[in-house]
């Protein structure tokens, strides 16, 4: 299979080192054109509208599962892709991609409170906090009904991918209270406004957080007691990708320790390539047993994402 001379990148925005692709076009002889999305159903949306001028696209876990299931990704050559063996055990053949057949994991991190230490001494480990109108126009949650709703879930003591009504409602109810108290529902946009001290209280990625952190280092992360959602982001290859060659050219070369290692320490999020960690500045460890136990990955609702699309619409309108 020749290597093609374009690649075509649609990717989560601030989710690449600055030498990420310098360096791959440089060696590769590949010109890479990136596209920012700012949501999973902003990607999805755009490829099920038949969007084909895409080589590798970067969708988090559950979305997978719904770009799998509608047969919409090409699978991986393994035999193209020998840094493969630098993945950690804990992100090899998940529940939504058995045998890792289209999908190498990106970047992994869990959702948790970011803060700014200046305004709140006592680190909030509760997503109660939200409820809390001591803080009413200091305070933003996540733009994603699965994270917000899924956090007061979590907070009732039930799955955050629950799809029985009675808890959902139950969880709206807490949803519609904390907006009261929210500057607004906002998600990667956030970061300047924590650095700049408009916002305190946010619920936000862990590396999001860290990117703001370095901008300010009165911002502190804390997880939720109650649990939270971890998330594992993977590249794949849609079927209608013209250049799959240079697809897995990239995905082998995102697997080297110093590639992936500079990625995360420009994210802030954590490498699922373990021969990177040891390089890496935060050496962001995994989970323990114990925090796995506390953490979910979103999972596709099938039918009852139609309830939780609805239940989502009446918090945002209410």
């Amino acid at each position: 299979m020749p290597l093609e001379q374009e690649l075509s990148l649609y990717i989560w925005s601030d989710y690449l080192a600055d030498t990420t692709v310098p360096d791959f076009e440089k060696e590769f002889g590949v010109k890479v054109t990136v596209d920012n999305y700012e949501s999973n159903e902003e990607m999805v949306a755009k490829l099920q509208a038949g969007a084909s001028g895409y080589d590798l696209v970067v969708p988090s876990s559950y979305v997978l599962t719904v770009l799998r299931a509608a047969g919409l990704l090409a699978p991986v050559d393994r035999t193209l892709l020998p840094n493969a063996k630098n993945i950690a055990p804990l992100f090899r053949n998940p529940r939504w991609d058995p045998g890792d057949q289209v999908s190498i994991p990106w970047q992994w991190g869990f959702t948790g409170i970011a803060y700014r230490k200046d305004h709140i001494q006592v680190p909030p480990d509760s997503w109660a906090i939200f409820l809390d109108p001591k803080y009413r126009g200091k305070m933003t949650m996540l733009d994603d009904g699965r994270d917000v709703l899924g956090s007061f879930l979590k907070s009732h003591g039930h799955s955050l991918n629950s799809v029985a009504p009675a808890e959902l409602a139950e969880a709206k109810t807490d949803a519609i209270s904390a907006k009261k108290n929210l500057k607004a529902f906002l998600s990667a946009p956030v970061k300047g406004q924590l650095v700049a001290g408009d916002v305190w209280v946010a619920q936000l990625w862990n590396g999001d957080t860290a990117q703001a952190r370095a901008e300010s280092d009165q911002i502190g992360f804390a997880p939720a007691k109650e649990g939270a959602t971890i998330w594992l982001d993977a590249l794949v290859i849609p079927k209608a990708a013209k250049h799959k060659r240079a697809a897995h050219a990239f995905m082998n070369y995102i697997l080297r320790p110093e590639v992936g290692a500079a990625i995360s320490d420009k994210t802030g999020y954590g490498t699922p390539n373990a021969a990177a960690i040891p390089l890496t500045k935060a050496k962001l460890p995994y989970p323990s047993s114990a925090e796995l136990a506390k953490l979910e990955y979103q999972i596709d609702l099938g039918p009852a994402g139609e309830m939780w699309d609805r239940v989502w619409t009446e918090v945002k309108s209410a």
